[in-house]
Parts: C-alpha cells; sequence; structure tokens
C-alpha cells in the first residue's frame, strides 16, 4: 500500500485529536485503521487500502467540537473539515471525494447516509467492532461518563436495576452497553466483520453475566 495518503491524513487528523476524550481520541482512530484494514484484507472485492486508512485518520476529528456543542454532527462536520485539508495539500478530487464518503457515512444515527463504497462499509465496521468486546465496553462506559457531565446528572448507574433497591424506576442502568453492543454489531456490513462481532458478543454476554453475578440479582451483594 502505498503510504502517502494515509501518512499525510494522519498528520492533519492528529492535532484535532488534542482535546479529545478517551472514547473518541487518536488512539481510537488508530484502532479502526488497524481493524479496517485487517477487514479489507478478507473480502473478496478490490479495496483502496490508503483511501480507507486515510478516512479512519479523519473520521472522528470533530468530535471534541461536537462534544462541546460547537458543532450539531461530527460526521458531515469532519468530511467537509477533511476535504479543506487535504484538498489545500494538493489531494486529487477523487481521492477526496471517496474519504469524505468514508467519513460522512461512518455513523450509525439515523441522519448519516448509507456507507456505499466497500471502504466505506469497512471503516463503517470497523468503528462499530471498537464498541464491541473488552475494548468496547470500556468505550462505550467513557460514553456514559462523558453524557453524565454534559447533562449534569447521572445518565446511567452502575448496576442492575432488575434487583429491587428502591432506585427510581427511571433511571437507566449500565446494561444499557449492552443494548448498545448489540445495536452497533447487528448494523454490521460485511462478513468478515459479522464473523468477528460473533466473537466479541460473546465476550460481552459473558462480561454481563459475570457482572450481574457480583451485583447479585436478589439484591444482595
Amino acid at each position: 500500500m502505498d503510504r502517502g495518503l494515509e501518512s499525510l491524513a494522519r498528520a492533519l487528523a492528529l492535532p484535532y485529536y488534542e482535546h479529545a476524550l478517551p472514547a473518541h481520541d487518536e488512539f481510537h482512530a488508530n484502532r479502526v485503521r488497524d481493524l479496517a484494514l485487517r477487514l479489507a484484507a478478507r473480502v473478496e472485492q478490490s479495496v483502496d487500502w490508503d483511501t480507507l486508512a486515510a478516512a479512519a485518520w479523519l473520521h472522528d476529528i470533530g468530535r471534541p467540537l461536537e462534544r462541546t456543542g460547537e458543532i450539531d454532527n461530527h460526521d458531515a462536520w469532519a468530511a467537509r473539515e477533511s476535504a479543506d485539508l487535504l484538498e489545500a495539500e494538493g489531494v486529487a478530487q477523487r481521492e477526496i471525494e471517496e474519504i469524505q464518503h468514508c467519513v460522512r457515512a461512518h455513523s450509525i444515527r439515523a441522519s448519516s447516509p448509507a456507507p456505499e463504497t466497500i471502504e466505506a462499509k469497512l471503516l463503517f465496521d470497523a468503528d462499530k467492532l471498537d464498541a464491541a468486546g473488552a475494548v468496547g465496553i470500556v468505550r462505550l462506559a467513557c460514553i456514559v461518563g462523558e453524557r453524565s457531565g454534559r447533562a449534569g446528572s447521572k445518565y446511567a448507574v452502575i448496576d442492575d436495576l432488575t434487583a429491587s433497591r428502591g432506585v427510581d424506576s427511571d433511571q437507566t442502568d449500565v446494561s444499557l452497553l449492552r443494548e448498545w453492543a448489540r445495536e452497533r454489531l447487528g448494523a454490521l456490513r460485511t462478513e468478515p466483520a459479522q464473523r468477528l462481532g460473533k466473537s466479541r458478543w460473546r465476550f460481552v454476554e459473558a462480561f454481563f453475566q459475570r457482572f450481574h453475578d457480583e451485583v447479585g440479582s436478589d439484591g444482595t451483594r
């Protein structure tokens, strides 16, 4: 793989992650990049690896601004910002448009376009897989913390509300992490990602079984 475009994208992206919180920092971008390329080696279609890697580095550059309320939609913003950055560096318009589509389509939110190219599908899948398994559970827990900080109140409690603890019924418990992981794994687009997703889901299931055992379903410790 010609690493010129990826190296450029990484250098352009890193400053945007300086103020990112752990769930969407440069290490997340790097994991998504690595996983996307692993999946690319397992699909039958021809993949532009350099475009895929570049898009992985750029896909979440808008997250810090979305977190602080400066922008509303990090994927659409990142697609525009990436185009401006790459155009200034003389990157070909065709490559810019391919990266833009990947970045714009990486999110699971309803407003995001569906990934159409194989590169966009692989980036989408790699991003979703980073929200499952051991790393995924930690990331999703970090997101709960972020949302609690923004809301000024608890977004979820680290407990099992199926047990009788006298907790308000409108509170959300940590089992929402399981549902978030399930939602993301259910949206995977490529066959290699779906295979890996099954393995990561088994870990999620085992984790929450252990979690509920430790908490105590009858309300005792």
